[in-house]
């Protein structure tokens, strides 16, 4: 269901394409085909070296030259992007298959990661469906809005949100999980109607200050260790630049109420979102097949 909806959403960009591709190309792709992806993509000019720990910078550096230096550079391979047009309306997906579970997700598009609103969205999404890392992915969410909303009154069985940073703007992402004897239709009602409230209504101070005290704590978590800050500041060059990440917490500090109802109106429109639906079908066809396939 997700890659359906990211391919419905993205009609232009590269987006479109799962990174791995679809099951033609891995069914085609041959050996020589590898390798010449390897040797396009895989070379020093087209890397990103971190090193995080106690040491001599230069002596670092040094060693890094020693090690890495003697690999010869090559021609970066082309830039190819192409800006997604405007959404004009809603799109919707329906995916029937084999399984037990039916399941929601709807996706909004949001901006990119250098884009101050992306930071606005990420305290949105700790109010709507609870605490998120740095790269998302989220906690426990017992406390968020979308479990109260969806969960406990037993609607569904699990509700996750998920804005990631990325460099050209994504989605971002509800996906629902749909109890036993309940129907879509129900579900996706219920989640309009809560997402429908953070367009209209300011959310609370104690909910933003939670949100950032939740990202305090996420954020200290994950970069506690050399491994993960190393990782971070790679992962935020390839994005932004490794500033992004440095300044992170203070992007989110400086988010207001204001800022989240105004984010909240301008990216949670019926008219730029993908609804998903995953119909199950019963089991009778294919006995293997495993929900987590949606």
């Amino acid at each position: 269901l997700g890659e359906e909806i990211t391919a419905a959403a993205f009609r232009v960009h590269g987006y479109h394409h799962e990174i791995l591709g679809d099951m033609a190309d891995l069914e085609t792709i041959t050996r020589d085909d590898l390798y010449h992806h390897y040797q396009s993509h895989y070379m020093p000019n087209n890397a990103i070296a971190v090193a995080v720990g106690a040491f001599d910078s230069e002596e670092m550096l040094n060693r890094i030259k020693e090690v890495y230096g003697k690999i010869p550079a090559g021609d970066l391979p082309k830039v190819f992007s192409r800006a997604e047009p405007s959404q004009q309306g809603e799109r919707r997906i329906r995916v029937e298959r084999p399984g037990n579970t039916a399941f929601l997700q709807m996706s909004y598009r949001a901006p990119a990661a250098t884009d101050s609103d992306w930071f606005k969205l990420a305290i949105l999404d700790s109010v709507l469906s609870g605490p998120s890392g740095l790269g998302g992915g989220g906690v426990d969410n017992k406390t968020s809005r979308l479990y109260k909303a969806l969960v406990q009154t037993e609607l569904a069985a699990s509700v996750n949100g998920s804005i990631t940073p990325t460099i050209d703007p994504h989605l971002y992402d509800f996906t629902v999980t749909v109890r036993d004897g309940r129907t879509l239709e129900e579900v996706e009602a219920a989640l309009e109607a809560e997402l429908n409230r953070v367009r209209t209504e300011n959310i609370t101070e104690a909910e933003l200050n939670k949100a950032k005290k939740q990202a305090r704590a996420l954020f200290a978590y994950s970069t506690e260790g050399v491994t993960g800050q190393a990782f971070w500041l790679a992962f935020a060059e390839n994005f932004a630049t490794y500033e992004w990440f440095e300044h992170y917490m203070a992007q989110l500090e400086q988010v207001t109420v204001e800022d989240v109802r105004d984010a909240a109106e301008r990216y949670l429109r019926p008219q730029s979102r993908v609804v998903g639906w995953f119909v199950p079908t019963g089991m009778e066809e294919d006995e293997d097949y495993d929900d987590d396939d949606e």
